[in-house]
């Protein structure tokens, strides 16, 4: 029984793999539009892209990322300024894809862009921390993606947006959870308004990954500027050691599970803009596959309760 069982999973795991082996062809008339391509998934994916032979339109953040892009990227590859919170800055480069690309339209938009501070939990933030982040990770996907959309309905592409495990379970206070959580829903009803014109629509679901998003001196910044701003009253019920113990937790934890390969995210990112059939979702990530989302489809009460238990407990809970 089990063996059969176990001769099942092998055999569709073999035919998914065979099946989603087919590439798009003519790959050199395929314009890829990438958004956050200064660092991390953005910028491997714009070279890979790149060297695979699509017409790559990497959008960067700051003038050291552009150069840095195209010094490693062959002269088919364009580059540039993009802030996804600024209407002005998106419309223009919606406007020069359009140029560029002219009757074909556009293959894809790769949705990277995105941000982890200020994250915190919940009541040491103000609103203005959450529009923050919430105008970059969820605004800015949405703005973007609008923004090409009919181009992409002209080449029957794809949009593939980068959530995150974190878009399935909340673990942590602040507004990034929310934002991501955004994305998939987002994510969700766009697949299904746009699978009557032949776009598909995936997403990406990294877990942790060594990114500016899970870095440790990034944050361990973050949370010391949050916490000396805040009343003293929050301060107090939370306590000293609360703190201290968060940092230990962000130059231990987050930094041990971290995965440094990259490539994982990106070769996902680039199954989704070049397979003929291409996954609804990705989940690159021993920790996404393997405890994350099984932890996500568990009751409430046992997710919580594994949560609360790895918790840092709070002063005025000791007293």
């Amino acid at each position: 029984m089990y063996l059969y069982l176990l001769g099942l999973v092998v055999f569709y795991y073999l035919y998914r793999w065979v099946r989603e082996l087919p590439r798009v062809p003519d790959k050199g008339s395929k314009y890829v539009y990438i958004t956050g391509c200064d660092s991390g998934f953005g910028n491997l994916l714009a070279r890979h892209l790149d060297k695979q032979g699509f017409r790559v339109i990497a959008s960067c953040f700051t003038e050291k990322g552009e150069e840095d892009l195209k010094k490693s990227c062959s002269s088919n590859l364009i580059t540039t300024y993009l802030d996804v919170r600024s209407k002005d800055s998106v419309a223009k480069v919606a406007a020069m894809i359009k140029d560029k690309v002219g009757e074909r339209g556009l293959w894809a938009v790769v949705n990277n862009a995105g941000v982890s501070v200020p994250s915190a939990p919940c009541d040491w933030l103000t609103i203005d921390d959450y529009k923050s982040m919430l105008d970059v990770n969820l605004n800015g996907v949405i703005a973007v993606t609008l923004s090409v959309l009919p181009l992409i309905k002209k080449a029957r592409g794809r949009v593939v947006n980068v959530a995150s495990v974190f878009g399935r379970i909340s673990v942590t206070g602040g507004p990034y959870t929310i934002s991501k959580y955004g994305v998939e829903a987002f994510n969700d009803s766009l697949r299904l308004n746009m699978a009557p014109f032949g776009v598909k629509v995936l997403c990406i679901e990294p877990g942790f990954f060594k990114t500016n998003v899970t870095d440790v001196g990034i944050l361990t910044k973050n949370v010391n500027m949050v916490w000396e701003r805040m009343p003293q009253e929050v301060r107090d019920d939370y306590g000293n050691e609360f703190l201290q113990k968060s940092l230990a937790v962000l130059s231990d934890k987050v930094a041990k599970i971290s995965d440094g390969d990259l490539m994982k995210v990106v070769s996902c990112m680039e199954h989704a803009v070049s397979a003929v059939r291409p996954r609804t979702r990705y989940s690159p990530g021993w920790d996404a596959k393997f405890f994350w989302l099984p932890l996500s489809y568990m009751p409430t009460c046992v997710t919580d309760y594994i949560i609360s238990k790895e918790a840092i407990p709070i002063a005025k809970q000791n007293q």
